[in-house]
């Protein structure tokens, strides 16, 4: 937020301003994203979509670290799995849309913890009624249901999906119950747990019991082996496929992929899965190119939203302009492309370029005097509000 309030720019505003901006609890950052993204993904990427394009949207929960700032409101100890060890800070639970090439974010929120003693520090108190008490509510909510609640966003907004592809953290029949009590089916991985078990053949079996009482698939197949089972939670069943794969990383074991839709081909619920790791290009751009982590540095947990609400208002300017123009570049040197034009020339600039070429013209053209040329921009520039003005005479 650093270039809104650089005294050097005429489009700069006061750095009271941005503050009260960035701290607004009534705003409604999840309802601005998901908005902008529908926006986008019906006007613009869709109507050049075939008609048989899958669509989905995509869950994570990167790691939100802020290690030195030990005074945020409602920072939380987490666990990052990449490292191995605690951080303080946020899991960035994050809802994407994606038609397989182009990616828009459309909900996010800041996971704190629901256990209150692994928050370092607590909300502060605010209206019931307000958007920002909401905000935190969620955050403190069973990262599954805070889940479930941002795709309720992005489906109010009307971003079209067919399929909800998530990791194995939150695949539980739990979730998948509630998925598809929203309209979507689910393809997620599946943990090899003795904890989680599913019907088949009429009995509950775990996943890797299931792969014991079956013949493999033989040769250079793309998976191993796919049984049809049954979800089932308090008395309700569920159709499903368990699709088995190879893991790449280590040949001898494998990958369980989930379908809670059992008609689709074993090989297009592999393909749809594929789309899952555009989510990490996603997460790297903005923590790299669009200053996610470190750029904000209040103390506030809305200014918090706020900010990650911009990034990816960044992040999806810069996908539209990738896939319009068809663009070799990647989206971090697009960022870095924009950024110098932006930095090149301030609007003051601009506009006293664009006089000096309308008087050039009009000499020229129509071999008028300078003062016959002056009454007419004077003439121009009364028809805007007095704040224009200021603006543009000063220029």
């Amino acid at each position: 937020m650093d270039h809104l309030m650089n005294p050097s720019d005429d489009t700069a505003c006061a750095k009271d301003a941005v503050y009260r901006f960035m701290n607004n609890g009534a705003a409604n950052w999840n309802r601005f994203t998901a908005q902008l993204a529908s926006k986008i993904a019906n006007t613009v990427i869709t109507p050049a979509d075939s008609k048989d394009r899958v669509n989905a949207f995509i869950v994570d929960d990167p790691v939100f670290s802020l290690s030195r700032s030990k005074k945020v409101e409602l920072l939380t100890r987490i666990y990052d799995h990449a490292n191995g060890k605690h951080l303080l800070g946020f899991r960035m639970l994050t809802v994407s849309w994606t038609d397989g090439n182009t990616l828009l974010p459309a909900a996010a929120s800041l996971l704190s913890s629901e256990n209150q003693k692994t928050r370092i520090n607590e909300a502060h108190v605010t209206d019931h009624r307000s958007n920002a008490y909401k905000r935190r509510k969620l955050s403190m909510t069973k990262g599954t249901e805070a889940m479930v609640e941002l795709i309720k966003e992005a489906k109010q907004a009307k971003l079209p999906a067919d399929y909800v592809l998530f990791d194995s953290w939150s695949a539980s029949p739990k979730t998948f119950f509630a998925i598809k009590k929203l309209g979507y089916d689910t393809i997620a991985m599946v943990k090899k747990t003795d904890k989680m078990k599913f019907q088949y053949n009429g009995e509950m079996k775990t996943v890797k019991e299931i792969y014991r009482m079956n013949h493999k698939r033989r040769g250079r197949s793309k998976y191993l082996l796919s049984v049809n089972i049954n979800v089932t939670r308090n008395g309700k069943t569920m159709p499903a496929k368990i699709v088995y794969v190879h893991n790449r990383s280590k040949r001898k074991e494998y990958l369980c992929l989930i379908s809670t839709d059992p008609d689709i081909d074993e090989n297009e619920i592999i393909r749809i899965y594929g789309k899952h790791w555009k989510i990490g290009v996603f997460f790297k751009v903005c923590k790299s190119y669009l200053g996610l982590v470190k750029e904000c540095r209040s103390l506030s947990y809305d200014a918090m939203s706020a900010h990650v609400a911009v990034v990816f208002a960044r992040y999806m300017l810069l996908a539209v302009e990738n896939r319009e123009s068809e663009d070799p570049r990647t989206l971090g040197e697009l960022f870095f492309y924009f950024a110098d034009e932006l930095a090149d020339i301030t609007f003051a600039q601009a506009y006293k370029q664009l006089l000096e070429m309308f008087c050039k013209e009009m000499k020229t053209r129509f071999n008028l005097d300078e003062s016959t040329i002056s009454e007419m921009i004077d003439k121009f520039i009364s028809e805007f509000q007095p704040s224009t003005q200021r603006h543009l005479t000063a220029a």
